[in-house]
Formats: C-alpha cells, sequence, structure tokens
C-alpha cells in the first residue's frame, strides 16, 4: 500500500507541476495577478498530495506576520521549499542560482521574484541580493531564506551560512524563525504517512551582534529536532 501511494504521489505531483508550471507562464504576459495565482495553486497542489494521496498531516504552531520580515526557515527537504507560497503571501525565496537553469520552472521562478544565490560569487553578488530583496520588501513582500544553505537531515544541527548575517545586517528587518520537521516523511524516495509541522519562533530585532543572531536562529530553527 506505502509503494501504491508512493506511486500516485510522484505521478500526480510532477504531472499537475508541468501543467501548473505551463499554465503560470501562459498566463504572465496577460496577467501578474493570475501569474501569482498559479504558483501559489503549485504549492498547494504539493499539500494536496501529500495530505491526499500519501496521508500526510501539515500542522501549524503559530502562524506569519502581517509585515514584511525576513523568515529564516530550517531545511530538511524539498518539502519546505516548494510550500513557501501556500504559507506565505507572495514570498520571495533565496534560491540557489542553479535552479533557475530549470527547464520552465526557472523561468518562472524569476518572474515570481525569488533571488539568485551565487555561492562562492563574493561581495558584488552579495550587493546584488542586497537590492533585489530590498526592492521586493518595499513592494510589502516577506523574505524567505534556509540559512543553513542545504538540506540537512533531521536531527542535525549545522552552522548557518556567512551570508545569512550579512542580509540580516544590511537589511535591517525583523528574522523569524521557523522549525519543521519535514525530513522523515518526506526527506527520501519513498515517502511516508506522517505529520508536518511548522513552528513559528519570536521575532529577533534587528541589529543584533552576528554571533547572538545566528544563536538565536539556529537554536530556534532545530526546536522541532526531537
Amino acid at each position: 500500500m506505502r509503494l501504491l501511494r508512493n506511486i500516485a504521489f510522484y505521478l500526480a505531483f510532477y504531472i499537475g507541476s508541468l501543467l501548473i508550471t505551463s499554465a503560470s507562464l501562459i498566463a504572465l504576459p496577460f496577467s501578474v495577478t493570475a501569474f501569482r495565482a498559479r504558483v501559489r495553486n503549485w504549492s498547494q497542489w504539493q499539500r494536496w498530495c501529500l495530505t491526499h494521496l500519501l496521508g500526510c498531516e501539515i500542522v501549524h504552531e503559530g502562524a506569519p506576520l502581517a509585515e514584511p520580515v525576513l523568515y529564516a526557515i530550517k531545511h530538511e527537504s524539498f518539502f519546505e521549499a516548494i510550500d513557501a507560497p501556500a504559507l506565505f503571501d507572495c514570498p520571495s525565496v533565496f534560491a540557489k542560482q542553479e535552479l533557475f537553469s530549470i527547464p520552465l520552472w526557472g523561468r518562472a521562478a524569476a518572474a515570481f521574484g525569488l533571488v539568485p544565490v551565487e555561492r562562492d560569487a563574493g561581495a558584488k553578488a552579495l550587493m546584488r541580493m542586497i537590492r533585489s530583496a530590498k526592492a521586493l520588501v518595499a513592494d510589502g513582500r516577506p523574505l524567505v531564506i534556509f540559512p543553513e544553505g542545504t538540506r540537512v537531515p533531521h536531527g542535525e544541527k549545522r552552522e548557518l551560512q556567512s551570508g545569512f548575517a550579512g542580509l540580516y545586517k544590511m537589511l535591517g528587518l525583523p528574522v523569524v524563525p521557523v522549525a519543521v520537521n519535514s525530513g522523515p516523511v518526506y526527506h527520501r524516495r519513498l515517502k511516508q504517512p506522517g505529520r508536518i509541522t511548522y513552528k513559528f519562533g519570536e521575532p529577533i530585532p534587528p541589529g543584533l551582534p552576528r554571533d547572538e543572531v545566528e544563536e538565536r536562529v539556529r537554536e530556534a530553527i532545530n526546536a522541532l529536532n526531537a
């Protein structure tokens, strides 16, 4: 039964992803609102497939804030990256530069306002990221970053990437750490039923020393590790 559920999930999710992404790009020249709605539909489709085909449950402890902030999210699987437009209102996510080369998806991601992260590209790349992020914040959009820089197995705590502290300092925004425990359910080829929980931490004010903000974020995003 578990294998059949996984086959149904993969078929439905990937075929649906192709159709929804194509629909978003068709809508883009005519309506930004319709385009963004299709992107959100993609995230919602993943949730539907998880809950109805795999038997998962998605739980929120706390909720996003109304004002633009920087959300620092634990990264255990692809789930939370795909889920961001369903979790937040039109978020802009910091994503690896390589992802923008994916056919169809890369074009949709750039048009939606994802910010490419050029790893090891130096200060100029960081300043480009800052300029893009500030423009998005001015438009009222929340920012989402995975400060560990890569997926981390459930139960592990890793140091945050150095770019996180630079963004925090330059943007001057509060940081809301978000823990998520998607790894045991989603971070494998053969996925399994279970509960995925988001836990929103207390906002961390801007202007703190690097060591302090990194430690507070690191502890908060690992709150569901037990």
